[in-house]
């Protein structure tokens, strides 16, 4: 259906599908974006992990290093995941 069109009531009778949406809604896709984030997530919040490294250790807290570097890697991945989910589907 064109854009400058009135919808019939027939058609809108019916749900649109969430893949049509999805399709029509590719000229604006926010995929690039999506991974431009995860990359920029990753590595400026291992070097911030890095730059508190020292405090982080002296305050024994119950989530260590190893922990914050999961979460960090994790966020990253649900960013990059949600970028490759939006360009190709």
């Amino acid at each position: 259906m064109a854009k400058d069109q009135v919808p019939t009531v027939g058609t809108l009778d019916k749900p649109e599908s969430p893949y049509e949406l999805l399709k029509q809604d590719r000229g604006e896709d926010c995929g690039s974006a999506f991974l431009g984030l995860a990359a920029y997530s990753y590595f400026s919040g291992q070097s911030q992990l890095e730059q508190q490294r020292v405090k982080i250790l002296a305050s024994k807290s119950m989530f260590g290093m190893r922990s914050r570097r999961f979460g960090i890697a994790a966020t990253s991945m649900g960013l990059a995941w949600l970028g490759v989910y939006r360009l190709f589907v």
